[in-house]
């Protein structure tokens, strides 16, 4: 009786959204060409090149180079193989949903362990530093202090989370010395016995990189669609809309915070707990990323609603301090 109960209720919600998307047509086509702007304008430019530039360096050996040097810093302080200092790294540089691409390609490679994966997952979750400088400090916050505090408690909040949870799938070595010979012979054994031709490297990498990006907006305009409906047929205030919208789509929720009426410092505090959640748009298309792997989600989810706490509390007691100090 319970799975009719469920088939009727998701039939229903189909058929709601397929009422409303022809009833509101104006409102649905206009979030369709935002997520279509938001996707050319910020998540193509900013993903694209790290993603292909990404599977390169896989392929020649840079996991393995990085890895050895910057072992000790991963073994003692996260508790974590070397090896995850790849996407630890360039997770920082390309931002979010990068670090679940960058997970799976070493998973499957076998260069990293299902343990290990699960858990660099939980603490590599790094909004791209452009997007946060540049849309949400200049475009939506207008303000590059405001938007400078929020990088560093979000990015501080990844630290926090990683220190917490180091003893979660704990890896221990007693090999935690730095050798760049080592490091350099790894590298080169990697790219040796790759049977791939640079040729072919840099196509496979180009198509994995457009599917990946295709799958994004996808993800992006479904969810922009959703918030739309909701903010068509729910009366709520500003703040409450804004925290929904935030939940669901991370740069539609961004959007209403900085319009809102409300204190810069709400609005600070309000803009990193979704950067730092991510949004269900950003889960659904690290769900679809890994879909294809035994990768968990629920340790992601975790460390994010934990994530978006301690990123929250941060901006509170900095905001008054930073802001008088410029």
């Amino acid at each position: 009786m319970k799975k009719i109960t469920a088939s009727v209720l998701i039939m229903f919600l189909l058929l709601f959204f397929a009422f409303e998307i022809l009833t509101e047509s104006k409102s649905i086509l206009e979030s369709v060409t935002y997520s279509f702007n938001i996707w050319k304008d910020n998540i193509f430019p900013s993903l694209f090149p790290f993603f292909v530039l990404s599977e390169i360096l896989i392929n020649y050996g840079f996991v393995e180079f990085i890895g050895e040097l910057l072992k000790p810093f991963m073994q003692k302080v996260f508790k974590i193989d070397g090896n995850s200092a790849f996407i630890f790294v360039m997770s920082i540089i390309s931002g979010f949903p990068s670090n679940s691409k960058y997970t799976k390609e070493l998973y499957k490679n076998n260069i990293i362990n299902l343990k290990t994966a699960n858990k660099i997952l939980m603490f590599s979750h790094f909004s791209n530093p452009l997007f946060i400088l540049g849309t949400v400090s200049v475009l939506f916050l207008n303000n590059k202090e405001a938007g400078l505090l929020i990088l560093i408690c979000h990015y501080l909040g990844n630290f926090i989370i990683g220190l917490l949870f180091r003893n979660y799938n704990r890896f221990d070595s007693d090999n935690n010395s730095i050798s760049l010979k080592k490091a350099i012979i790894k590298m080169h054994n990697k790219r040796i016995n790759n049977n791939l031709r640079l040729g072919q490297i840099i196509t496979n990498s180009i198509l994995n990189s457009i599917n990946t990006l295709l799958m994004i907006l996808g993800v992006v305009t479904m969810f922009l669609v959703i918030t739309t409906v909701i903010n068509n047929n729910v009366n709520l205030d500003e703040y409450y809309i804004s925290i929904l919208n935030g939940s669901i789509e991370m740069t539609q929720g961004l959007k209403y915070v900085s319009i809102a009426n409300i204190p810069l410092k709400i609005k600070c505090i309000i803009s990193v707990a979704i950067l730092s959640f991510g949004g269900f748009s950003v889960h659904m298309q690290i769900i679809n990323i890994l879909s294809d792997t035994d990768i968990k989600y629920l340790p992601f989810l975790t460390a994010r609603l934990i994530h978006s706490l301690i990123s929250s509390l941060l901006t509170l007691f900095l905001f008054d301090f930073w802001i008088s100090f410029f």
